[in-house]
């Protein structure tokens, strides 16, 4: 009964942490240096005003500017406008390039600790139904 049990919880596992190993990167925590002018950070406090990444946080009542220190567009220098890779994550835009190699070895590990379970049992099932042999 016990190995039943053992087995049963590692499937849970499985099953349970597998499919949330990609959202624990899904959301980024942003604040006011991840900006380069104060347009792109208002442009962010405008999807959601209830102000989640606490970019209206200068001193003083709270006013809906983001990022009041940022420089403007209008009033920076010309910057130089230089080619965009077209190739997405492997031209190094963005993107994830695979899981971390923890996640690998977690993954692996858990592979086989499943399989071995699985053996165990079926080793386990075998031996109680031949049951005890007379010699």
């Amino acid at each position: 009964m016990g190995i039943r049990i053992t087995c049963v919880l590692a499937a849970t596992a499985l099953l349970t942490a597998g499919p949330l190993g990609g959202l624990a990167h899904a959301q980024a925590d942003l604040d006011c240096s991840d900006f380069a002018y104060q347009e792109d950070a208002q442009a962010e406090f405008d999807r959601d005003l209830n102000d989640p990444y606490r970019l209206d946080e200068d001193q003083g009542p709270d006013d809906g500017i983001a990022c009041e220190i940022l420089p403007l567009r209008s009033t920076a220098a010309p910057a130089t406008v230089t080619a965009l890779p077209t190739r997405g994550v492997q031209g190094g835009v963005g993107g994830g390039t695979g899981p971390a190699d923890f996640e690998l070895v977690l993954g692996v590990g858990l592979v086989i600790g499943a399989v071995v379970l699985a053996g165990a049992y079926t080793v386990r099932r075998r031996r109680d139904s031949d049951g005890p042999r007379n010699t």
